[in-house]
């Protein structure tokens, strides 16, 4: 797959990036802000990667964001906790250089490319291991007119249906918690989004698309909108097949674009960063046991690991292969994109079971600890992935549930939801319907019911951490993550040990300089984002641990090109 010979280029420029998400755009605009001349391709019609059907979150630790909103953090605690859950073959020091880029890098791009975030108290997923907090290192991207975009709108890719109202209605975060919890004045935020997304009619008569940009919509657009103040390019619709080497240095690229082969060079670097192998059925069956189907991942199609395997082919070492950013999920029939189930565990009133019926982990713990919980058990019993989430009728009508919706009755759903939906008297009823032993749902119904009572889980735990409450419902107590399933009828849906994106990838050093077989950077090559092996391991520290490193080692790179005799 690489090419020796001098090379006869179509194009050439300073920096070329694979992929168009959060890091990739972010080498980018550090690069051209240099002075590159800075292109990314993107081999789908749309801009955005994965990153912009996500939440649009980043950990970034001692922030200047959360010191303006009188939070203090120290580096060596954010140092101490990711250390403790990152993997052994993850240095120090490119840990260290995350933790002190990071917070350089979010100053940079507000100051320099218009990326505007706001931190939040949204606690580490492990705030009771040293080191960790009970938020302010979590920054949400902050809400922009996407009229902005001019024609770039039509091609950003569109957020996740988990990520918006009725699958299309952008929302903020403060929105979705007013809702969730139907607190105070919440029809009248319900009102004012209904008003925002009908009431554009130039837009709603010509597109479903909402013009107000939230979540990782709004971080991509405002990516776009840096390159576009530094004259960053893009092409749409152009896909890597192979790197170009000459002389122990990667120049270039072959890529394939509305039917052409065209070869185009890069003076100064290439930058990896299409994402990962989580679509990849055959790479999925030969790193990642009980997890084989691409259909249960939460990323968007595109990301098949080409590049991951390009980088291979020119002597690059990778790591943790076996690693995804886990996550339980819903998949609805039709969709080409599971749903990514973020909240709804934690809620009181609902249990997790395997297919005999019986619980097996901590419903509230993080995403990334649920879903790893449920493919770990599935590659040695086979009976968890799917399981089934259950619930009864109190949470159906207090709460969503994936794509179920409260206050919308059973009948108004559609008919692909319906399909995964299953309903039963009884809880009985229930397991013949969903095939699990009935004795078994009874007894493991029953205990949960008993302790819940008494806002206890011996078992799992269950609200015995920051991170578990943070999503349960104060109006419920002792416990706000506990209550007894009794309320009939009792519903049951499907529930996937899914991801949102592989994370082992590419070996990299704190450069994000490609490392081969011996642990040398191999000249001219960079790999950010779920391309490289995360630097945090196989761990999930807290909310936007994806796209803050993403990030921040796409800035480092892109300066590096730019800067050193590479």
């Amino acid at each position: 797959m690489t090419t020796t010979s001098p090379a006869q280029f179509d194009h050439v420029v300073d920096l070329l990036v694979i992929g168009s998400g959060a890091g990739g755009m972010t080498a980018a605009i550090s690069a051209a802000a240099l002075g590159a001349e800075a292109l990314v391709i993107e081999k789908s019609d749309k801009y955005g990667g994965t990153s912009a059907m996500s939440g649009g979150g980043i950990w970034i630790p001692n922030s200047h964001l959360a010191r303006a909103a009188g939070q203090v953090d120290d580096p060596e605690d954010a140092f101490r906790y990711v250390r403790a859950l990152s993997a052994p073959n993850v240095s120090d020091e490119q840990i260290r250089t995350f933790v002190t880029e990071a917070p350089r890098m979010l100053e940079w791009m507000e100051e320099n490319a218009g990326v505007r975030y706001m931190s939040v108290p949204y606690t580490d997923y492990h705030a009771e291991l040293p080191g960790g907090k009970l938020g302010w290192r979590t920054h949400m991207a902050c809400e922009i007119d996407g009229r902005l975009l001019g024609k770039d709108l039509d091609d950003l890719r569109d957020p996740s249906k988990a990520a918006s109202l009725f699958g299309k209605i952008s929302w903020t975060l403060m929105e979705t918690q007013t809702l969730l919890f139907r607190t105070k004045g919440w029809q009248g935020t319900l009102a004012k989004m209904l008003a925002r997304y009908y009431l554009d009619i130039g837009q709603r008569l010509r597109s479903s698309k909402d013009r107000f940009l939230s979540l990782g919509n709004a971080l991509a657009g405002m990516l776009r909108l840096g390159m576009r103040r530094h004259k960053a390019d893009l092409w749409l619709n152009t896909g890597m097949k192979e790197l170009i080497e000459e002389d122990g240095r990667i120049t270039g690229v072959v890529v394939e674009r509305e039917g052409r082969t065209l070869r185009i060079g890069a003076r100064r670097g290439v930058v990896l960063a299409a994402g990962g192998f989580e679509r990849n059925a055959e790479m999925r069956r030969k790193f990642l046991p009980g997890s084989f189907d691409p259909l249960g991942s939460g990323s968007q199609v595109n990301n098949q690991g080409e590049s991951i395997v390009a980088g291979e082919a020119v002597g690059a070492a990778t790591r943790n292969m076996d690693s995804c950013w886990w996550a339980p999920t819903f998949r609805v029939p039709g969709e080409d994109s599971a749903r990514l189930c973020t909240f709804e565990r934690a809620l009181p009133g609902c249990i997790i079971v395997n297919r005999e019926g019986k619980r097996y982990q901590n419903e509230a713990a993080s995403y990334h600890i649920t879903g790893g919980d449920m493919v770990r058990a599935e590659a040695e019993n086979g009976i968890t992935n799917p399981s089934w989430i259950i619930f009864d009728a109190g949470y159906r009508n207090r709460y969503p549930m994936g794509p179920v919706l409260p206050l919308m009755p059973d009948w108004m759903l559609p008919g692909e939801v319906k399909q995964i939906l299953v309903k039963a008297r009884t809880i009985g009823e229930l397991a013949e319907k969903t095939g699990m032993p009935v004795d078994a749902l009874e007894a493991t119904v029953s205990r949960f019911n008993e302790n819940a009572r008494k806002g206890e889980d011996p078992d799992f735990g269950r609200g015995h951490n920051a991170y578990d409450r943070y999503y349960g419902d104060p109006r419920f107590g002792p416990n706000p993550n506990l209550a007894p399933l009794v309320d009939a009828p009792f519903y049951a849906i499907p529930i996937h040990g899914g991801d949102i994106g592989t994370n082992g990838g590419l070996v990299t050093d704190a450069k994000a300089r490609v490392l081969d077989t011996a642990g040398a950077p191999i000249k001219g090559l960079y790999a950010v984002g779920n391309n490289a092996a995360s630097v945090m391991g196989y761990s999930y520290p807290g909310a936007g641990s994806t796209l803050g490193p993403a990030m921040t080692f796409g800035w480092i790179a892109g300066r590096d090109a730019m800067q050193a005799n590479n």
